[in-house]
């Protein structure tokens, strides 16, 4: 057991990338839930705040408020005509932003320190202190002919006196958001027993606790995993956990097994880790010790994290401003095209201009893809279980030339601005699409995971050569390998560089049919 220190989290992570996409036999087939697992989904179906969100809006806003607190102190205290205005402004903004570095040092906008009235309070005063010692001295130093500094000395006594009581007034609130349910984290529980008792004791014993239990799953039955544990009831088992997590927004699995079984827990993350949370294993009754960034912490519950979910909270803001950005860019400037696309498919061959297929979307959800029509309409096949071949007699003249070109892509632009697709992400791939008799989560077993993001109208596997026709098992493996590699290393950057490379590596048409 001494060894386990160096367990590592990173060796359960790596056994489970390097099997991702080894043929495994797990099919995508749905697992019907139970009345108890569908009741509960039913009751959580409504959305709620993330933390994270919360305090990143609070942040922002206190941000904004200075601001403009300060300009006015400003606008009311400068005298006509006074050339001083612009080093006064200099001096006000960088006042409010040291403030803003300071509170995000001394972690006075963590949601665990916001509920707690005086840290709240002491920290943020104490960050608007050094801030505003700090402009004080830089108009001594800077403009020392702008006395008499009504206006700092204004914008000093009502900055404090505001987010003073702004944190009063923060902490009972959240206090009371948290009791209601409006600020939570859903979790779920893997295992049940005498782990998941005591795990959920510990959870409970937490003041001001934010993790909303939705319920228990586990494989086993009678003594080991009784029905009931701590008064929360078994839904079923980890197949029908899948399932459940895709009907309710959860933010949480929490394996409550011991760290000794490594080869259960991998098991189990093999089934799980294709869902879109946070996946952590309870280490609160265990006492060995591992690197400190290793650990997350509820109150004084420790965690393992095993998994993260991918592109979350702020990143999934910032990611959605960019689509909207240069999806709307890329319509502005491509319109002429669709236009005489949508015009030449009319009089080549009757039927509409365009096509909705059905395709998996984010967390396995069912989403209509757009597409311009490519293929006689009394042959054109939207369930894509017969993949399109060279010279295939479906394709009409102007579809062969736009397939060839992925004009025929170009409608999923609207896709994004409606928010099924993402510019950048898995491409999003038919429900019945398959490689021969197979279909695709038959052949890769991580297959399902490339679903933990919104699937994207260009991505990492198609500016690699993996586009068009997948008529051979290497083919979907290389392709969910790729779009496995984008998720784990997600970042805007790496979108900017995947959507500049796109257009260069379309002139590539050997495999687009």
């Amino acid at each position: 057991m001494t060894n386990l220190h160096s367990l590592d989290v990173e060796r359960l992570r790596r056994k489970l990338q390097d099997s991702a996409v080894d043929a495994g036999g797990q099919p995508g087939s749905q697992t019907s839930l139970s009345a108890a697992a569908s009741r509960m989904a039913g009751q959580f179906r409504s959305n709620h705040t993330s933390p994270v969100m919360l305090v990143g809006q609070l942040a922002i806003l206190e941000f904004l408020f200075l601001l403009v607190l300060a300009g006015g102190w400003l606008f009311f205290s400068a005298r006509q005509g006074q050339a001083l205005v612009a080093g006064q402004i200099g001096i006000c903004l960088c006042t409010v932003l040291i403030y803003s570095l300071l509170g995000q040092l001394a972690d006075s906008y963590q949601i665990t320190i916001l509920r707690r009235m005086r840290p709240s309070v002491r920290r943020s005063m104490t960050a608007l202190l050094v801030a505003l010692a700090i402009g004080w001295l830089a108009t001594m130093a800077l403009l020392p002919q702008a006395h008499p500094k009504a206006w700092l000395a204004g914008f000093s006594l009502s900055a404090l006196a505001v987010i003073g009581l702004e944190r009063l007034v923060l902490s009972h609130l959240l206090r009371r958001w948290t009791r209601n349910g409006l600020i939570e984290r859903r979790a779920v529980i893997v295992g049940g027993g005498n782990p998941a008792k005591e795990l959920i004791r510990s959870l409970e014993s937490q003041p001001d606790n934010d993790i909303r239990i939705c319920g228990i799953f586990d494989d086993r039955g009678g003594d080991r995993s009784p029905n009931m544990v701590a008064g929360y009831p078994k839904l079923g088992t980890v197949a029908e956990l899948v399932e459940f997590a895709r009907a309710t927004p959860l933010d949480m699995l929490i394996i409550a097994l011991p760290l000794s079984a490594e080869d259960r827990i991998l098991q189990l993350l093999r089934k799980l880790w294709v869902l879109p949370l946070d996946i952590r294993l309870a280490a609160h009754a265990n006492n060995l010790r591992f690197r400190p960034r290793t650990y997350s912490h509820v109150g004084d519950v420790a965690m393992l994290d095993l998994m993260d979910k991918p592109i979350r909270d702020w990143d999934s803001v910032a990611k959605r401003i960019f689509d909207l950005f240069f999806a709307s860019l890329a319509i502005l400037c491509l319109w002429p095209v669709m236009v005489a696309t949508a015009l030449a498919i009319k009089f080549n061959s009757r039927g509409p201009v365009l096509f909705v297929q059905r395709r998996h979307g984010f967390n396995n959800e069912i989403i209509d893809v757009l597409k311009f029509r490519s293929m006689y309409t009394e042959m054109s096949d939207p369930t894509a279980r017969l993949a399109v071949t060279k010279n295939d007699p479906r394709v009409t003249p102007v579809g062969r030339f736009i397939r060839k070109t992925s004009i025929d892509e170009l409608p999923q632009l609207f896709n994004v601005l409606r928010g099924d697709l993402s510019l950048v992400g898995p491409r999003p791939h038919a429900v019945l699409a398959q490689t021969r008799d197979k279909l695709y989560g038959e052949i890769v077993e991580g297959y399902f995971a490339r679903h933990r993001v919104k699937p994207g109208v260009t991505g990492w596997a198609q500016i690699n050569g993996w586009r068009g026709e997948v008529d051979t098992d290497e083919k979907i493996k290389a392709r969910t390998a790729c779009d496995l590699h984008y998720i784990e290393n997600w970042s805007l950057l790496f979108d900017l560089k995947i959507l500049f490379l796109t257009p260069i590596r379309l002139l590539n048409t050997e495999n687009a049919y």
